[in-house]
């Protein structure tokens, strides 16, 4: 039966409900309320699982079938693309600066206001960051932070969560660094969570919520975080 779970006592941080328990609208949304504890996120993301709400919401927990993934291998590197990374004199760095990419991705967009990026749950994914599970992507241009990414990483799968870009193509430059970084560590995806068509562009697919949690099963084991 398709239903919203409510997250209760604490003590149960790393229970959630059967996947197929998500609802069909919104799609994918499976529970709310619990904590963005480090314990209960990683379990949420080994079982599928993040979180994604607006201020003044409780925490709403989503699995949503299919999901968008991308494969290292298939990423789309346009002309364009290729052209800034020689001409525009960036310089991509791996979590020099977390928690300013945090709040660049929070900042309000030329396409709408908002954001879901509340202080707890930037609080969570600096803590995620500090134990080794959380990464961010960046670009630089002249000293200047001006594009990039973050997520978790478990085992051979990172979960990209957001990104932003402050310049011509500074955010696909920062993912393509994350997919070169991929390919030499032996990641063997990327999580893009839901569909867009600019994620589709750059080589993301949609695969299935059963094929996806199986996925993780065999790749998203891994205890020790891998050293970046």
């Amino acid at each position: 039966m398709k239903t919203l779970t409510w997250l209760g006592s604490p003590d149960r941080g790393e229970w959630f409900p059967p996947l197929e328990a998500a609802l069909d609208d919104p799609p994918g949304l499976l529970a709310a309320g619990g904590d963005l504890t480090t314990r209960r996120i990683i379990a949420a993301y080994r079982r599928g699982i993040f979180p994604w709400y607006s201020p003044g919401q409780p925490v709403l927990w989503w699995s949503p079938d299919p999901r968008a993934v991308l494969w290292p291998a298939e990423f789309r590197r346009s002309r364009s693309l290729a052209k800034s990374e020689r001409n525009r004199g960036y310089e991509t760095r791996l979590d020099v600066d977390f928690g300013t990419i945090m709040d660049q991705c929070a900042a309000p967009r030329d396409y709408g206001q908002g954001t879901w990026i509340t202080p707890e749950m930037h609080a969570a994914y600096v803590a995620l960051h500090q134990l080794g599970r959380a990464h961010s992507v960046e670009t630089w241009a002249a000293g200047e932070l001006v594009g990039g990414l973050y997520g978790v990483q478990l085992g051979r799968v990172f979960f990209g969560e957001s990104m932003f870009s402050r310049s011509t193509d500074a955010s696909k430059v920062a993912l393509a660094r994350l997919v070169a970084e991929c390919q030499a560590r032996g990641i063997v995806a990327i999580d893009c969570q839901m569909h867009t068509p600019h994620l589709q562009s750059l080589g993301s697919r949609l695969l299935p919520r059963s094929e996806f949690v199986a996925l993780l099963a065999r790749e998203a084991a891994e205890t020790v975080p891998n050293a970046w």
